[in-house]
């Protein structure tokens, strides 16, 4: 009999408690899985109503799935009974550890993230930055692909990225070419303006506004330059501007203006020598 009473009070006081607590965690962990699951799934809608980025706000619900199911583990330990205090120390110091380790990847992955937030520049578009100028083809969270123009692959950490200065060359519709023709100082200014100023025109790539500009520049040692700057669409920029020097060397070729070179002049003095010079003291 009395080991039944024993045998009854070990059920009542230790198995049938723990039975119901692991019973109680395994349903709040299962539970709260499904709360994480509808709640992650929500915020995805909200964050592409908001319309983020599709890979940044995966990136963001991936960290939400993290530690929304970091908290349902930690709920259902607790509830077995577990000191759950050391185990976010513990989990902590890891993250501590691991952040320490990765320093240079999350600062890409930061990098990553603001060039997608802010968009200095998107896909396709003509970018100079970290002393690589290319068409840009992925940016990633950690780095960027850019394709240069003899079609070579590069890719960089998106931490260089946002560190340096970033020049965007698609990011306006118009840009302008600056030119700068050379004239002698014996040629007509009034007439190489007006020849530059019908090579503009006969090219229909220039916009007319804004209005190109031809002007005298400079007055230098051995040239009077004259700054050449028409506008035109930047898909057009490149090819434009090798096409109107080609153009405007032959229209000045055609109208006598020449383009000079650099010249020095030297001037030759003959000094007397020394015999001559003994020879003029004795007379």
């Amino acid at each position: 009999m009395k080991e039944q009473l024993a045998n009854a009070s070990w059920v009542d006081v230790y198995l049938w408690p723990w039975l119901i607590n692991i019973g109680m965690a395994v349903a709040i962990f299962l539970l709260g899985r499904w709360l994480v699951k509808l709640g992650v799934s929500i915020a995805g809608k909200l964050l592409k109503r908001a319309g983020m980025d599709e890979m940044l706000a995966h990136f963001a619900l991936s960290i939400l799935n993290g530690v929304l199911l970091l908290l349902v583990v930690v709920a259902a330990l607790n509830q077995l009974g577990v000191d759950t205090t050391s185990l976010v120390a513990i989990i902590g110091a890891a993250g501590l550890a691991i952040g320490l380790s990765l320093q240079d990847s999350l600062k890409n992955f930061a990098a990553g993230v603001m060039l997608i937030v802010f968009r200095p520049f998107k896909n396709g578009d003509v970018v100079e930055a970290a002393g690589t100028m290319g068409v840009v083809e992925r940016i990633n969270i950690f780095s960027s692909t850019f394709r240069t123009p003899d079609n070579r692959e590069i890719i960089i950490p998106n931490g260089a990225i946002y560190s340096d200065v970033i020049t965007n060359y698609s990011a306006r519709s118009q840009r302008r070419i600056d030119l700068v023709m050379s004239i002698s100082y014996d040629d007509d200014i009034r007439q190489a303006k007006t020849v530059a100023e019908s090579v503009l025109k006969a090219e229909a790539r220039v916009l007319e506004d804004p209005a190109p500009f031809i002007g005298v520049a400079e007055l230098g040692a051995n040239s009077v330059d004259i700054h050449v700057r028409p506008w035109v669409a930047s898909s057009d920029y490149f090819a434009t501007m090798c096409d109107l020097k080609e153009q405007l060397k032959i229209a000045f070729d055609e109208n006598g203006l020449s383009i000079p070179y650099p010249q020095m002049d030297i001037h030759h003095y003959q000094l007397p020598s020394a015999e001559s010079a003994e020879g003029g003291s004795q007379g």
